[in-house]
């Protein structure tokens, strides 16, 4: 019999993480099936199968798979967490929020992290696979970093949330270094970006800026030579390639990034990062390796290979998670379900 994995997202950018995972189930023969409690359902695609809440509990997958920081506890199967991105300096990436039965890191830096709670709290499990949403990305990256074209391209990324985003801040110097043409820009921001910044930012398209609507980051990767960003995780995704990051007020800043603090600092960030230090590149690949050692695009295997050990070995830990009843109630509010667990 097939197994069956139920892969759960509230976020559109659920499926570029998820759909590696999905891959990898159909190649062994098993059956992945979807939930969505936010955005995303409307982008599956024929062949992608949605399920109802009634409809999850009487498929009965051996697993629950997830990006995001919650799932129904009354759905069947093991819950694993398989993250959103990796650790930006945000508060609340290490923090235990009592769903889950396993949680499947992306590298050293986060394994160590959790892995010490896990001993602590002990009702959770730790295993190290990677991250899936890198699989197709990391199948394609191979050799050395190209070099800088001409005139280079320039990715600026920013988080929504106002504290934390140089969107504002910056936006003047993005407008004045967009209009001379010495560098061409992509303009890529995060889903829930404010809509006043992101329709200044579009106002700004010319021959030089152009404004992307990718769902997946990761496409946008291959056609820059560098990223300007804040405290985006998604600057950690662009560091596996090999290329410089210039960030604004980061909030955990090192020797990876060239991080500045005044908006008259980014031209001449912007500059050192296209000339590419070599004591720059080389802390770029040391900080790739510690957060995501695995370049064979396989990592959604190991996802798999770590919910069949969990599951063979009883699929339990050794203590039970909390009763978490106020997250429940709110999740079940979320979804309109009343019924049993």
């Amino acid at each position: 019999m097939p197994k069956h994995y139920l892969l759960y997202g509230s976020e559109r950018y659920a499926l570029a993480i998820l759909r590696p995972v999905q891959d990898a189930i159909r190649a062994r023969g098993d059956e992945a099936a979807w939930f969505f409690d936010g955005p995303g359902a409307e982008d599956l695609v024929a062949g992608e199968r949605l399920l109802s809440v009634q409809e999850v509990r009487q498929w009965k997958p051996i697993a629950v798979i997830t990006p995001g920081n919650h799932l129904p506890h009354f759905f069947p199967g093991a819950k694993v967490e398989v993250f959103h991105g990796f650790n930006a300096g945000k508060p609340r990436h290490i923090y235990i929020r009592g769903f889950f039965d396993l949680y499947c890191t992306t590298g050293p830096r986060d394994t160590q992290a959790f892995g010490a709670l896990a001993q602590k709290l002990g009702h959770f499990a730790v295993i190290e696979t990677g991250w899936p949403k890198l699989d197709p990305f990391m199948k394609e990256m191979s050799g050395p970093v190209p070099p800088v074209r001409t005139p280079p391209v320039i990715l600026y990324h920013s988080t929504f949330s106002p504290s934390w985003s140089a969107a504002e801040t910056l936006y003047e110097e993005v407008k004045r270094l967009s209009r001379d043409g010495r560098w061409h820009w992509i303009v890529s921001f995060h889903p829930k970006m404010d809509p006043n910044t992101v329709a200044k930012y579009k106002a700004l398209q010319n021959e030089y800026l152009t404004f992307a609507e990718n769902d997946n980051i990761l496409e946008l990767f291959p056609q820059v030579d560098m990223m300007c960003s804040d405290t985006s995780s998604a600057l950690s995704e662009f560091l596996l390639t090999g290329k410089p990051v210039v960030t604004f007020n980061n909030r955990a800043p090192g020797p990876q990034l060239i991080d500045i603090h005044d908006a008259a600092e980014f031209e001449p960030a912007v500059e050192r990062a296209l000339s590419r230090p070599p004591a720059l590149m080389q802390a770029i690949q040391a900080f790739g390796e510690a957060i995501h050692p695995y370049h064979d695009g396989r990592s959604s295997e190991r996802v798999l290979d770590a919910i069949d050990a969990f599951v063979a070995k009883g699929g339990r830990n050794r203590k039970r998670k909390p009763r978490n009843w106020w997250r429940k109630f709110k999740l079940r509010k979320r979804i309109g379900y009343w019924g049993p667990a």
